[in-house]
């Protein structure tokens, strides 16, 4: 019997790489899950290459209130209540200086970064059954940061503060609320982003991330996925609040 054996669980983000990663780490463990993303065909490729029966998908906006409210019910719906809730829907934004940030950028990389959680708690709690676990996905930029991701590294900061209000608030309910921080992960999200620092360093963007991480590698999306799944499962069952780094030692 699988750690998450026929619990139910959303995953936000689920059509990329280490979404849809822990959705695999997930059914391998037993559980049900509705995969949520905006990349249709994505989708449907992922769920091609699941078991049958064991995920659903449905198309969403998580900075949508609408959306967020529909892909939960349509989750207790099929399968009763949430047990997994993993908001890990991002985006990267821009490489720029503050001063030529784009605002229009800016105010989309917190609504999707950071409200999008927001609404994930806030639909998704009292769907939740007692005992559950809420993991957000932030960053190794979430308690560190460099120039030019204004942004996405305020997103992420933000988001660490709304995982530790959340924890509080839930612990009554013995629900856990927990952040995976990774590092770079190998992976197309990542090398968008390290096009913009190549253009900034002048220098190969990916090779100059690998020289400052103690690793001196990307993770793997299935490795970050592993971290995921301690904090979704009962393993981790006196653990919340925190700030899970899976960095390779990048933050220290």
């Amino acid at each position: 019997m699988g750690i998450l054996q026929d619990k139910t669980c959303i995953v936000t983000g689920a059509a990329g790489s280490l979404g849809l990663a822990s959705v695999r780490r997930f059914v391998a463990e037993g559980a049900r899950v509705m995969m949520v993303d905006r990349d249709r065909d994505a989708l449907n490729a992922a769920l091609k290459s699941l078991p049958e029966g064991r995920a659903t998908a449905m198309l969403a906006d998580v900075a949508s209130a609408k959306d967020t409210a529909a892909y939960v019910s349509a989750t207790v719906a099929r399968w009763g209540p949430i047990d997994v809730l993993f908001s890990n829907a991002g985006i990267s934004g821009v490489v720029r200086p503050v001063t030529d940030y784009p605002e229009d950028v800016f105010d989309q990389v917190l609504a999707v970064n950071l409200k999008g959680s927001f609404l994930a708690c806030k639909h998704g709690l009292p769907a939740m059954r007692d005992g559950g676990s809420i993991v957000m996905t932030a960053s190794v930029v979430g308690v560190t940061s460099d120039p030019g991701i204004a942004a996405y590294a305020a997103s992420k900061h933000g988001l660490i503060g709304l995982m530790r209000t959340v924890a509080k608030e839930a612990a009554g309910r013995r629900i856990r609320v927990n952040a995976v921080a990774p590092g770079p992960i190998d992976n197309g999200f990542q090398r968008d982003i390290e096009k913009g620092l190549t253009q900034a360093l002048g220098t190969d963007g990916g090779k100059f991330l690998d020289s400052v991480i103690p690793l001196h590698r990307h993770a793997t999306a299935e490795e970050v996925a592993e971290s995921v799944l301690f904090l979704a499962s009962e393993r981790s069952a006196f653990t919340t609040g925190s700030v899970l780094m899976a960095d390779g030692g990048m933050h220290v």
